[in-house]
């Protein structure tokens, strides 16, 4: 079992990090001042709040209608998998093993039927760009009503979601077929990574046989992302988070296949330029000069492959630095209406965003071209808008957490467990 899992586990039972007012009211005033620098709007203005309000009246009625339209999945039994502190569920998975095929459903909480082209929750959507995570914080990219409610696949409770329905062949994991639609779910449970750990090392547990096979398959696609050239920089990944990225990349991998191939229509692409051979170079005898560090030979010639490897042999005091020596080196990867250039870091030809809409404005402009093949006129500046709004919310994290260093927080403990005032006495 790997010490993120132990770490993770930890920290589920420590509970949150408590802090006295004083430095509750200290932090509050740095998040203001982080905000104004970056220009994240915090609070939403009341028409939008408004807007919101409205379209959530009739969550029950808006299922049942929408049920004559779409495909009814809710008993086909159904997941989510979120850190212990999610508020909202914007993905759920089901799997099934045939005996030629796995099927993989991944579903995604229907935001476009919430949120659509030329309203004010729209637009505040395009401005904001993004959510912004910091330790203990969270600045929404949808007003929390609409997040946690309609658009959060909770469980017990009928949804709205888009489906990816990907049937993969057994052997080489490769797409027998891809289909896009719109469903309705009924998750059976939230489990937390935590939860998802204990349920797959307890036969008896409700779901175990789902996340075991749902484990393996993502075990097999984790090892053959990386016997193909994509880069693995935490390699000690438990399995809750193995399942969670392996699944949602084979999901956004396939909207786009779709989108590219079989459409040949725009869409918000996500592009991950490669660093020049030299600097890959200079990232390699920089990690290879590190004191029990050695780069496997025969692995130079495939950059992403040589500092897989060398990860997994080297010494764990010396993972941290062998990460940074490689994201020094790495372009920023942006959007782009033109998915020319592919993905480098995950070596993907063609790549997008598709599976966080609640969070991410490339998720939900992509929803909204999967359902209506209607492209806006505006692609390319709402690429470069996304782009530059990600780029402020990694800065003003980055910025927030050495604050909490300052005053003697731990920003991953603060991440994982949350923050409580306590009265000082």
């Amino acid at each position: 079992m790997s010490d993120q899992h132990g770490a993770a586990g930890t920290a589920e039972a420590q509970g949150p990090v408590q802090i006295d007012e004083e430095l509750a009211e200290r932090l509050a005033a740095h998040r203001e001042q982080l905000f104004e620098k970056f220009e994240i709007p915090d609070a939403f203005p009341a028409d939008v709040l408004e807007a919101t309000e409205e379209r959530t009246q009739t969550i029950e009625e808006d299922v049942s209608t929408a049920l004559d339209d779409r495909t009814d999945l809710r008993e086909l039994s159904a997941w989510t998998i979120d850190p212990i502190d999610a508020q909202d569920f914007d993905d759920a998975i089901s799997v099934r093993e045939d005996d030629e095929e796995y099927v993989l459903w991944v579903h995604i909480a229907d935001v476009t039927h919430y949120v659509q082209p030329d309203t004010t929750i729209w637009e505040e959507a395009k401005q904001r760009g993004n959510t912004v995570y910091l330790p203990g914080y969270t600045v929404h990219m949808l007003p929390a009503v609409l997040a946690e409610t309609a658009c959060s696949l909770v469980p017990a409770e009928d949804r709205l979601a888009h489906t990816v329905e990907m049937h993969l062949d057994k052997e080489t994991l490769s797409y027998e077929s891809i289909d896009i639609y719109k469903s309705v779910i009924r998750s059976d449970e939230r489990l937390t990574y935590g939860n998802a750990e204990q349920r797959l090392d307890d036969p008896d547990a409700p779901l175990h046989d789902g996340l075991s096979l749902v484990w393996e398959l993502a075990d097999r696609m984790h090892e053959q992302r990386k016997e193909d050239g994509s880069l693995v920089l935490n390699p000690a990944r438990d399995r809750a988070h193995t399942i969670v990225e392996e699944c949602m990349l084979k999901a956004n991998k396939a909207v786009t296949h779709e989108l590219m191939w079989n459409r040949g229509v725009e869409a918000m692409y996500r592009v991950h330029p490669q660093p020049t051979p030299d600097e890959w170079d200079k990232a390699l005898r920089e990690i290879q000069e590190l004191e029990g560090v050695s780069i496997p030979s025969g692995t130079w010639e495939d950059p992403r492959k040589a500092v897989n490897a060398t990860l997994e042999e080297a010494p764990e005091r010396q993972l941290s630095k062998i990460q940074r020596a490689v994201m020094r080196v790495m372009p920023r990867a942006s959007y782009m209406s033109d998915p020319f250039g592919g993905h480098h870091a995950l070596n993907f030809e063609i790549y997008g965003h598709f599976t966080s809409p609640i969070r991410r404005l490339s998720d939900l402009i992509n929803h909204w071209i999967v359902h209506t093949n209607e492209v806006p006129a505006s692609l390319a500046s709402l690429c470069e808008h996304a782009s530059e709004r990600q780029k402020a919310a990694e800065q003003c994290e980055r910025e927030y957490k050495t604050f909490l260093r300052e005053v003697d927080l731990d920003p991953y403990a603060v991440n994982n467990r949350g923050l409580e005032v306590v009265d000082a006495d």
